[in-house]
């Protein structure tokens, strides 16, 4: 199972750009306005052979009567309780804060790893007066500098290194379907109609990933294990963030399953909730089908369905070769139909093209469509093979893997799902030297 490092403090201590280094992609936004992250954001970093998941929180402001802080408050509070080692990002240009003190007491009551991390080091006398932070009583400190990632490599040595070690699940040789999105979406629902009336359930067994729950379920002659997210937290927690949990919950699933069913309420749209859910699905290389429920709350007309799926998928490019179906999980309009699509999802995600049928397939359109010539040298791919991985992820050897730019590894990966059919499943393009 992946580990969760939760990034906290207060704000302006720069948390987003050490999460934008971390999982080495800009997707929180970077901003001197206090409480810009008010929403999480989550990754997934990869150090030293490990991978674990990775949420930057919203500034911590004890005691703030803004409305937008205090939520901020809570869930920073929650992504404590939830992760598995905390860093507590702190400011050397302003010192220590009476806010720092507040996120600092915090902590010293925590059973967990706590990393206190001193950012915008970048010089000797800066060094000198990270000093000053031994008095939030939290021992040993990294200096970093986020901006240009001075010092993280030693943070992330012992991040990684305090971690838990990572759990041997037994094997289990079912495919697993996890069903995923915000609260009150109609995931319960959902579930409770494919298994209310149709007595297939085989049995409910603990879930190998933390809060959910796996049930057995036989469909269409396939068997599979249905891995519910929703509403499974004990009930003290009910009253507090649910879509946080529901987020938490989504990654631990999400990781351990082979296709994620995402629910999503058609009188809220796609919104960035259940955008961030999947892009989690897509960055785990996972299975996706996109479920758009309440499709009886809508009012239509003839270009409704059409108008809906059209802005998802704008939302979702580049990887638009995503199943969507509009269901009632109240009516039971299409719901064994999400099921057998997902049945299908699976299936593309375990292809493997033999070896010979693939290169006949893709050089002759390689050929016809060679890929740009970059400095006056021309690319020419002479081999592809299928890698041995869970998912869909192919090695094109050519003479100069260099020069062939992401536009192009979108037109080759396109020409793949036009030719073998892999509808609902993320696909990794590799350029090797021949």
């Amino acid at each position: 199972m992946s580990s969760i490092v939760a990034i906290v403090g207060r704000p302006n201590v720069g948390k987003s750009t050490l999460f934008n280094r971390l999982i080495q992609r800009r997707e929180a936004i970077v901003d001197a306005v206090s409480g810009v992250t008010r929403d999480r954001h989550y990754g997934k970093s990869e150090w030293n052979g490990r991978e674990f998941s990775v949420i930057d929180t919203g500034g911590y402001v004890r005691g703030s009567d803004d409305v937008f802080e205090a939520e901020i408050d809570k869930q920073v509070e929650l992504a404590i309780d939830e992760a598995d080692a905390i860093i507590f990002m702190v400011d050397v240009e302003s010192g220590v804060t009476g806010m720092d003190e507040d996120v600092a007491e915090l902590l010293r009551k925590v059973d967990k790893p706590v990393f206190l991390v001193v950012n915008k080091v970048d010089n000797n006398k800066r060094a000198e007066t990270a000093m000053e932070f031994y008095s939030l009583g939290l021992g040993e400190y990294f200096t970093i500098a986020s901006i240009n990632g001075s010092g993280t490599g030693d943070l992330l040595d012992a991040v990684v290194k305090a971690l838990p070690e990572m759990e041997n699940e037994e094997p289990n040789e079912l495919p697993r379907f996890a069903v995923a999105g915000r609260p009150n979406a109609g995931k319960s629902s959902f579930i409770n109609a494919l298994i209310g009336e149709e007595r297939y359930i085989v049995t409910d067994i603990a879930g190998t990933t933390r809060d959910s729950i796996d049930t057995k379920y036989n469909r269409f002659g396939f068997e599979f294990n249905l891995v519910d997210t929703a509403g499974i937290r004990r009930k003290s927690k009910v009253k507090e963030d649910l879509e946080f949990y529901s987020v938490m919950r989504s990654i631990r699933a999400i990781e351990h399953c082979d296709v994620c069913l995402l629910v999503l309420d058609a009188t809220r749209g796609f919104d960035g909730q259940d955008q961030n859910i999947f892009w989690l699905a897509e960055r785990n290389r996972k299975g996706v089908v996109i479920l758009v429920n309440k499709w009886d709350l809508i009012e239509k007309d003839t270009m409704t369905t059409n108008q809906f799926e059209k802005r998802i998928r704008e939302e979702i490019a580049p990887f638009t070769d995503v199943p969507i179906i509009f269901i009632s999980a109240l009516t039971k309009q299409r719901i064994f139909k999400a099921i057998e699509t997902a049945v299908e999802v699976y299936k593309n995600k375990s292809k493997n093209i033999k070896t010979s049928v693939l290169n006949d397939v893709m050089l002759p359109i390689i050929e016809n469509n060679p890929p740009p010539a970059l400095k006056g040298k021309y690319v020419k791919i002479k081999y592809i093979t299928q890698l041995p991985t869970p998912q869909p992820q192919f090695a094109f050897f050519c003479n100069l893997p260099q020069y062939v730019k992401e536009p192009y590894k979108r037109f080759l990966e396109n020409k793949l799902r036009e030719q073998f059919d892999f509808h609902g499943v993320p696909i990794s393009i590799y350029m090797r030297k021949k």
